[in-house]
């Protein structure tokens, strides 16, 4: 009886010292997720405002004689 309690009290330990791990690990993924999209945006804020200058300037060229 005595040793299964210490070997539920090991197993005990290292789930909880799992769990801490893990923790950590999603905190740090969310973190990196969050700054992904941050730069996602920036990048597609830029895109739609190359897109919006390339279509101003192909406004002003002349249209092709026929």
């Amino acid at each position: 009886m005595e040793n299964e309690l210490i070997a539920l009290e090991s197993k005990l330990a290292q789930l909880i010292q799992i769990s801490g791990q893990l923790r950590r690990e999603n905190h740090q993924l969310r973190q990196e997720l969050a700054q992904a999209q941050s730069q996602n945006r920036l990048c597609s804020d830029k895109m739609e405002g190359a897109k919006t200058r390339l279509e101003k300037l192909l406004s002003t060229l002349p249209e092709e004689l026929s």
